[in-house]
This record gives C-alpha cells, structure tokens and sequence, in this order.
C-alpha cells in the first residue's frame, strides 16, 4: 500500500491532535461521528473527505495488512450489490506511538444520513425510505447464500451507516459508508484479527471482554436475525420508538425465509441489554482515560464521545 502525497498532511494532524479536546488541537478539526475503534473527522475546511482514524496497529505491516484486508471486504460488499463512497488510504507512523491507518472516504452530506432523515421526512416518506433500505441491505445475505463456504460477509446495518444521495428516499442510490471494520469470512475462516476489536478497551477489561463478549460481537453481524433487530433497536436510540412496529412489518416480510420473525418484545428486551453493555463500555472507557493521563502520564490514543443519548 504505497504512500500518498495527497494525504501527507496527515502526519503533521497526527503530531498536533489533542485526543483529550479536539479544540487544542494544532490543526482545526471536527468530529463526524464516532466507532468503537475509529474516529472520523473532518479536517480543517475540507468537505470533500471525511478521515476516520484508526490508531490500532503496533507496526507498518500491520497497518498495511488490515488496509488490504478492508480493500478485499469493499470489493466483495460492491459484488454483493452495496454502493460505496470513494475512499483511499493512508498509513502514519510516528516513533513511540501507535501505528495509525486513515480510511479517507468522500464526505457526504449530513442530511442525506438515514438516521437524520428520520427526523426530517413525515412518517410515510421515512417507512418508503425503510422499505427501500431493508431489502438492500440484505442483498449481503442473498451474496452469503450464493457463496458460502467461499466468502461470507458480515455487515452493521444501524441507521446512521446508510446515505441515501440527494436525501431522495424513492430514487436515490443508497450507500453504505460504515467500512471501517472488515468483518468477512473465506472458508470459514475469520478474515480480521479479533484481538484488534480490543484495542480500544481497557486494559483491565480485555480478558472479561474476550471470554465473554467478543466472539458474539463478532458474530452478530453474520447474523440475519440479530442485525434485523439491532436495526429496529435503533430506532429506541434515535428517539423514534414508534417506527418499530412499521419497520418490523417490513423486516418480517423481506426477512429470509429460514430466519424467525422478529417480536417489538424482543427488540425491545435487545435494546435495554446492548445500551447497558455500551453505556458500561463508555464508562470503564473514560475511567482508562483518566488513568493513563491522570496516574501514568501517558498519551490516550482513543477519543472518547461525550454524552450519548439513547
């Protein structure tokens, strides 16, 4: 994965990021949204790329290993019919610090978001928009079934992942932009090396998190039925509970015909655990936080949202 001087810049941010408060920090930024292992910003007045930043990687290789890993993951969501942005790479290394990849992904616009047009398109334009996104996205699954044992791909189908261009939620192509974590398999073989889905927990929580919650995080995004109500769950966090319903007629009519129908009690019984889980997560994140600043003097790597409500 050659370097590119187009993102050179990139290592001068790198040097000058405030990780503690993004308004310290050398170059002016803004934070896009937030992952469980990235950040993504924009840069400066850039509004043609938005930088998701992944400082997971302890060398280079690493680094360029995952790049490839993330090229294969996109080239077989594409054949699997899922539109994505334009993207490019770039690798920072910085001496004493962990290795960063840049994922460099066409911007677009914030009101194009599924999960902001639902706060701005009346009811029966937002259950249009649902009744074109739910049988796209399991256009992954149609894929699957076509090509296991080969290739399997997995896919996080919340809201906030999914673009529909010009916001035209009869017409518009949709879009994928949640590519960051290349979760596929070939031969049955998990493709991404779990242990880096850990980087950004706490030290002291990573052997809980691996005997007991890592393998099923994995795997949820295999899973047909797990990710239709992780769907519909969101809808609790975007403030719009009485969707679900509507959207559960959709899922429950476009769902595979192997697949159980999906209940509004168990998306609701879904939701209340997986806030619990991340609402802990955040906590014993910030807690790692202050005590890699605080008490050991050294540098957090990871940015940490504010006050998520859900």
């Amino acid at each position: 994965m050659p370097r590119t001087k187009e993102f050179d810049f990139l290592e001068c941010f790198e040097r000058g990021l405030d990780t503690n408060d993004i308004g310290l920090s050398k170059i002016p930024a803004r934070v896009l949204g937030y992952g469980e292992i990235s950040t993504i910003f924009q840069i400066e007045n850039d509004n043609d790329w938005a930088y998701k930043r992944m400082p997971l990687f302890e060398t280079v290789d690493d680094a360029q290993d995952y790049g490839a890993k993330y090229q294969k993951y996109c080239a077989f969501l594409r054949q699997a019919g899922i539109n994505l942005p334009e993207d490019k790479l770039q690798i920072v290394s910085i001496v004493n610090e962990p290795v960063v990849l840049y994922i460099v992904q066409r911007q677009l616009p914030a009101q194009w978001f599924a999960h902001n047009l639902l706060h701005s398109l009346d009811d029966d334009a937002i259950f249009a928009m649902l009744e074109r996104l739910v049988p796209h996205l399991l256009s992954v699954w149609q894929f699957n079934s076509s090509n296991q044992p080969e290739i399997e791909l997995a896919l996080d189908a919340q809201l906030s992942n999914w673009v529909f261009e010009n916001g035209d939620v009869t017409d518009g192509k949709i879009l994928y932009v949640d590519t960051s974590t290349p979760l596929f398999r070939l031969e049955g073989i998990e493709q991404l090396n779990p242990e880096l889905i850990l980087q950004s927990a706490p030290s002291f929580l990573r052997w809980i998190i691996r005997w007991l919650f890592l393998k099923d995080v994995m795997e949820r995004y295999y899973d047909q039925h797990k990710i239709l109500i992780d769907l519909a769950a969101n809808l609790y966090k975007e403030q719009r509970p009485d969707l679900i319903p509507g959207l559960l007629d959709i899922v429950n009519r476009a769902r595979s015909t192997n697949v159980a129908e999906i209940s509004t009690k168990e998306v609701a019984d879904y939701y209340r655990e997986d806030k619990m889980i991340w609402v802990l997560f955040l906590m014993f994140r910030r807690f790692d936080r202050w005590l890699k600043q605080s008490l050991l003097h050294k540098n957090y790597v990871f940015i940490l949202p504010g006050k998520i409500k859900r």
